[in-house]
């Protein structure tokens, strides 16, 4: 995996590949509010929510299970 840091200032923005382009709209504070110009089948997502799937998919699994072991 890559990890570019850049700076960048509001209204300029950065390429990904050909198709992906990121503007920084504002800087408010500690806020960064930004675009993302992308394909309709390239999926975005913000981190926090791809946590909480995973966090309520092995919850789920791990009850899953339990009631496995219940039923043996």
């Amino acid at each position: 995996m890559t990890l570019l840091v850049i700076s960048r200032k509001s209204g300029e923005s950065f390429d990904i590949g050909d198709d992906i382009e990121i503007v920084i709209l504002d800087v408010v504070n500690n806020k960064v509010k930004i675009g993302i110009s992308a394909p309709g089948d390239i999926k975005i997502v913000r981190k926090e929510l791809k946590e909480t799937e995973k966090a309520n998919l092995d919850s789920a699994n791990s009850v899953g299970m339990l009631q496995i072991e219940k039923l043996k």
